[in-house]
This record gives C-alpha cells, structure tokens and sequence, in this order.
C-alpha cells in the first residue's frame, strides 16, 4: 500500500496573501486541522495548522475594542503565520515510511508533492489509522489471536500450515515487537477453525498463544 492509495486528492490549498480570517473559515468548514500553501505557479511554500490561527487570535484578555480587533485581523495574512519549512513526501512512498515519518516528527499529516513541487494531495493520521484498521481486520468476524513466536525462518509459513490443516482462512496478519529480542508478536485472524483445537496446535508448533478470542 501506498500514499497514493490513502491520500485525500485534489488537495484543498491556499496562498500567502489568504487573509487569516478566510483560511480559519476554511478549515472550520471543511473539517481541516492544515492547510498547504502554494505561490501562484502552485509550488509549496509553506503550511498552515489550525493551531497555527488559533495562536493568531486575540486573547479574550486583550484590552483592544471589537472595531481594532476585526481591523488587525483583516490585515493578517497567511504568510504571516505559515511555516515555511514543509515536510512532504510523494504518492509513491509506501504508506507506512509516511507513518514513521510522522511520528518521528510528531506531526498530523503530510502534503503529498510531485516532482515540480507541486501540492497533489494531503495524507492525515486518519488515513493511517483507517489503513491500520483495515490491515488488521477489525470490524470482520473470526478468531483473533495473539502469539509470541520465534524470529527464526518458516514461522509465518508453519502458522499457514497449520490453520489450512485445520481448514481454517486467513483473514489478516501482523507483526509487532516482543519485549524478548529473539522473538516477534504475531496478531492473526482466520475464519473456519475450532479454536481450543487450533491453540493445541500452534502451542504444539513452539507457537505461545498470549490471547484467543473470537470477534463478531
């Protein structure tokens, strides 16, 4: 799976003349916690978040009257607040190194650019959570199961073995980091098993069943 698979396309963007007013409009309208900001030949130039406008707005404590604060606001613009250091990443990065991305960065999205710099779509911490789902079949029937296995050769080609002998079907598979360095965490699905049967089995198999539960 790639960016390209998961990203919001066409990208909703603005320019640095976009009054202030007009861009926080935007995004309590369209739901946006960002918005890219593009000159006119459409390059990237910057982007704006939510937090962003909101730091921008007068504190409640401010001894301005209404009239001076609806002026000053009038005259604030975008490129006054964006920042102009824009990490990006592309519709052919799998989709999972755009994750990793944003969690070393700790941030919630990632315009998506072409080689000419140019803003072709928006992928969000949404998307990703909404891919997660997906690759680890919440929401499907089946019995789910967590185990603790070797990180040796073979392990995933016994498992499969093992549930197909059962007449079982694999609904989805992932893999995570055990505290134990010489073994890896393995949440499956399947379908068609009896469950206590396939437990004996993949305890038989070196296989440590940590849960075993069936989801509707």
């Amino acid at each position: 799976m790639f960016v390209r698979d998961r990203m919001t396309s066409p990208a909703v963007t603005i320019t640095p003349n976009t009054p202030f007013q007009e861009a926080l409009k935007l995004m309590h309208e369209r739901k946006f916690r960002r918005l890219p900001v593009v000159d006119q030949k459409g390059e990237l130039v910057g982007i704006v978040s939510e937090r962003d406008l909101l730091y921008a707005s007068p504190s409640p404590a401010t001894s301005l009257s209404v009239w001076e604060l609806n002026y000053l606001l009038a005259q604030l613009t975008v490129k006054e607040i964006m920042t102009p250091e824009v990490v990006t990443t592309t519709e052919d990065t799998p989709i999972e190194e755009a994750a990793r991305t944003m969690v070393a960065r700790k941030i919630g999205g990632l315009p998506v650019v072409d080689e000419r710099n140019h803003v072709i779509g928006v992928i969000t911490e949404t998307d990703i959570f909404k891919a997660f789902v997906e690759m680890m079949g919440a929401g499907r029937p089946g019995l789910r199961l967590t185990l603790e296995v070797p990180e040796r050769m073979g392990v995933l080609a016994e498992l499969a073995q093992t549930i197909v002998q059962e007449g079982g079907n694999i609904v989805s598979v992932g893999t995570f980091d055990a505290p134990d360095p010489g073994h890896r965490r393995l949440l499956v699905k399947v379908r068609g098993v009896n469950k206590d049967q396939l437990v004996e089995d993949l305890e038989r198999l070196g296989d440590h069943v940590l849960d075993a539960r069936e989801m509707e």
